[in-house]
């Protein structure tokens, strides 16, 4: 990390570390600001953030200024991009969702600034869990994560799920910057048996109104959404509320056509994406309402980890204990696990 990403980032940690004097606090909105007090202090919304989110920010900050390896090492760790599944029995197209990753990758080392790479590894009391591999030779399935971040994002992360025929996944998630006070970028793109397909992408607001952000959103998707009928689908409530977290411009699609996963979901996916940066780039930053930006950020984490319908396939394929680790340390690292 660079000196100058420190410097914006460590007045946001320590407001949430509790390293700073309480001689201030953070308002949802600047004009609210007591004068003669700091904006980088601690924020009114519910007091001392919990001690929990407190350490997990730290150990972020830690994570952030120390990254093990290149941007091109882990672009290319654990084989990756794979060639063919981990049933060898299958032919070459059948990882459907391999394009989406190797035009990721190529498009944030064209693209973001300062692209680096974070840590997948989470410190526990027994030791540190790695998160960026792990496979069940016995059940025919395989996971690989890579995180990243740059000047425009605080973190990137990428997960693609390989299990043949029977399971097919990738996942990646966008948070901005913390002074940029916008939508996260979340996309869930999934194949069963190769006759059942799900598709999400979307801009998830961190505010339950769209004007709270620093600039609407949805008109820009909206013309996208357009051309692709096969992707104007509704989500059932079954995981999620539609209501929370979630655009009027999101594509969601429930299809068995595999055709529809090049002809419409890939390029709907990159003009998702490209959006999504450009609109970084349209705004001014405010640094001064950071930490109430990753407050927001917490919350959609946590909300997130608490309903992610993944978590039980990667219990039974990997144990509960690191199931839970990886969806709360890493997939959603800002979560707050609740404690019975």
């Amino acid at each position: 990390m660079k000196i100058q990403d420190l410097l914006l980032v460590l007045p946001v940690v320590h407001c949430f570390t509790g390293t700073v004097q309480r001689n201030g606090y953070v308002s949802r909105s600047l004009e609210h600001i007591s004068p003669g007090r700091s904006p980088t202090a601690v924020m009114d919304t519910e007091g001392d953030i919990d001690i929990a989110t407190r350490e997990k920010l730290t150990m972020l900050l830690r994570q952030a200024d120390s990254p093990k390896f290149t941007v091109e090492e882990v672009e290319h760790s654990y084989g990756m991009p794979w060639n063919s599944s981990i049933d060898a029995s299958l032919g070459e197209d059948a990882l459907i969702y391999m394009p989406f990753w190797e035009w990721q990758i190529q498009f944030m080392k064209e693209n973001l600034t300062n692209l680096r790479t974070l840590s997948t590894c989470s410190e526990k009391k027994d030791g540190p869990v790695e998160f960026s591999y792990n496979n069940n030779e016995k059940k025919g399935a395989r996971i690989v994560s890579a995180c990243f971040a740059s000047d425009e994002y605080r973190k990137i992360r990428m997960t693609y799920y390989d299990a043949g025929d029977k399971t097919q996944v990738f996942n990646t998630v966008w948070y901005p910057n913390p002074k940029y006070n916008l939508p996260v970028l979340g996309v869930d793109l999934l194949s069963f048996n190769r006759k059942k397909y799900l598709a999400i992408v979307d801009f998830q607001p961190i505010h339950k109104e769209e004007e709270d952000h620093a600039i609407e959103f949805e008109n820009l998707l909206e013309p996208i959404k357009e051309k692709y009928e096969s992707l104007k689908g509704r989500m059932s409530s079954k995981f999620y509320d539609e209501t929370q977290f979630f655009s009027q411009q999101m594509l969601f699609s429930r299809f068995e056509d595999e055709e529809i996963v090049a002809r419409d979901l890939f390029p709907a996916y990159q003009q998702y994406v490209q959006t999504h940066l450009n609109l970084v780039r349209e705004i001014e930053p405010v640094p001064e309402e950071m930490p109430y930006i990753l407050e927001c950020q917490r919350a959609y984490d946590t909300y997130s980890a608490e309903r992610d319908p993944a978590t039980g396939l990667f219990a039974s394929m990997f144990g509960k204990e690191w199931a839970d680790g990886f969806v709360y340390d890493f997939l959603f690292s800002l979560s707050v696990k609740e404690t019975i």
